[in-house]
């Protein structure tokens, strides 16, 4: 888990001095002070050009000069036209803004990443801004995709449904369990499990279906997905109607019904998991996959350097934030106003934070998700 900024030096020195000793495991150490070995090496070799105090003191990665930074004026202007027109992209602003007659308008990338900086884009909403593509995230542990793959009737006479999460990076199967039941309560199970083996990913993908997302109202925060966020999890969804944003959990899927599900009838849930552990180590270890250059999973996988914390942390806040706790039925009052949220957050605080450029639009947050806004000039 990331180190305590108000010790953060102390934590440093002492990994240092454990690392150093004859004989250390630095992997080991980098695992259990939850950092990367790629960080932990940093911090070995600013000790050893400098031992002093100042070694392993946080640097600063600002540049000395801006020459190319747009002028405020600018980025204002583009803030503003982006208010007006959420749905604007960086060339559509930018093609505007000449029309109106600017001068020294940025390029549509700058203008794309004037909206990031200031909160304009929603990582959703870059998602589904972008076409479809075969796209890999650089490494393990970066994006799981999650899903249940359909179910298929047992010999006893109950449903089997796979649960599966699969590394985007390296297409390592993390989780493919035999599950009777599809609810909260069975996901959650078997992904404690899969955490405590590998660790905690930076983000999980997953449709939304139920447990993880709300069919009806998409984005919905569940039992599930507040779970995951309070693990520090990032979670996102795939966009209605859009398989191919889970696309390798989907093709997973498809090579697990050609090369076990088909043809085959199984006993019951164990026979059916016996089956599926045996195939998964030939997929992880064996079967050569064409989209890695024939190489196996196993040789791009690695488990996360962020350890599964068998107590939630606490839930904290900015100072400048303005904290609610939602009520019964999931809502929520502020100013005098009652919204309505989910349900899944009876009795938690959420974050209540004023929208970029806008005096009566507000942000919602739970945690470091962002799951609503609310708008004092509109009724609800």
């Amino acid at each position: 888990m990331p180190w305590n900024p108000r010790n953060t030096m102390n934590l440093r020195l002492e990994f240092v001095n454990l690392a150093l000793q004859d004989g250390a495991n630095r992997r080991e150490l980098c695992r259990r002070f939850g950092i990367s070995p790629k960080t932990g090496y940093k911090w070995l070799a600013r000790h050893a050009q400098d031992d002093g105090a100042t070694a392993l003191a946080d640097r600063s990665r600002r540049p000395l000069q801006s020459p190319a930074r747009t002028i405020p004026t600018v980025e204002q202007q583009v803030v503003e036209l982006r208010q007006a027109h959420p749905a604007w992209g960086g060339r559509k602003i930018k093609r505007r803004l000449e029309d109106l007659g600017h001068t020294a308008v940025p390029a549509p990338s700058t203008v794309t990443g004037i909206l990031h900086r200031h909160g304009l884009i929603r990582a959703e909403a870059s998602e589904a801004a972008t076409p479809w593509q075969r796209f890999e995230h650089e490494h393990p542990n970066s994006l799981w995709q999650m899903d249940f793959k359909g179910w298929f009737e047992l010999q006893d006479g109950r449903h089997c449904s796979p649960l599966t999460v699969l590394d985007d990076h390296s297409r390592f199967n993390l989780t493919l369990d035999a599950c009777g039941r599809t609810d909260t309560s069975t996901v959650r199970a078997h992904l404690r499990q899969t955490f405590r083996r590998y660790g905690l990913p930076l983000r999980i993908n997953a449709d939304n279906g139920s447990p993880w997302g709300s069919p009806g109202q998409p984005g919905q925060l569940t039992e599930l997905a507040i779970w995951l966020i309070r693990l520090g999890v990032r979670l996102s969804h795939s966009r209605v109607a859009h398989p191919q944003t889970n696309g390798k959990d989907e093709r997973f899927h498809r090579t697990l019904k050609a090369e076990v599900l088909s043809g085959r009838r199984f006993d019951s849930l164990r026979n059916a998991q016996r089956v599926f552990d045996e195939w998964r180590t030939v997929y992880n270890h064996q079967r050569p996959h064409q989209a890695l250059q024939m190489a196996t999973p196993i040789t791009r996988y690695r488990p996360s350097a962020h350890p599964y914390p068998e107590t939630l942390p606490p839930i904290e806040y900015r100072s400048d934030d303005t904290v609610v706790r939602v009520g019964w039925n999931g809502e929520l009052r502020f100013r005098c106003r009652c919204f309505k949220v989910s349900n899944a957050l009876h009795k938690l605080p959420v974050a209540v934070r004023p929208s970029a450029g806008s005096g009566n639009r507000y942000d919602l947050f739970f945690l470091h998700h962002h799951f609503g806004t609310i708008n004092l000039d509109h009724p609800e």
